[in-house]
C-alpha cells in the first residue's frame, strides 16, 4: 500500500488556519474511478482510498506507517509568514487614523 503523508494548507474561503496543524496519512488510489451508467455516480473498488488518518505529529503518523508495513512519502508543508499588524485589526477605525478613510 502506498501513502502520502502530509499537513494540509489552510482553505481557500478563510484566512483562518483552523484544521491545518494535525497531520494526515491518506492511500494512494488503487484502482481507477468508474462512472456507473445507470446512477450516474462516480464509483471505486478501492475502499482504502475513502480511509484518512490524523495524527498530532509528522513523527506518529511516520511511526504508525512504519509499524503497519505501509509505504508512506512524507510531504513537508510550505509555511507562510504570518500577517500580524503593529495595532491590529481596531487601527482600520482608530479616531487618529493618518490616511483618508477610502470607503
Amino acid at each position: 500500500m502506498r501513502a502520502r503523508i502530509y499537513r494540509p494548507a489552510k482553505t481557500a474561503m478563510s484566512s483562518g488556519t483552523a484544521k491545518t496543524k494535525r497531520w494526515v496519512l491518506e492511500f494512494a488510489p488503487a484502482s481507477a474511478r468508474e462512472v456507473d451508467p445507470l446512477m450516474g455516480w462516480t464509483s471505486s473498488t478501492d475502499t482504502q482510498a475513502q480511509v484518512r488518518l490524523y495524527f498530532e505529529t509528522k513523527k506518529a503518523a511516520v511511526d504508525y506507517a512504519a509499524e503497519n508495513g505501509i509505504d508512506a512519502v512524507v510531504a513537508e508543508p510550505k509555511t507562510r509568514k504570518p500577517n500580524l499588524r503593529a495595532m491590529g485589526y481596531g487601527e482600520n477605525f482608530a479616531t487618529g487614523r493618518r490616511g483618508a478613510w477610502t470607503h
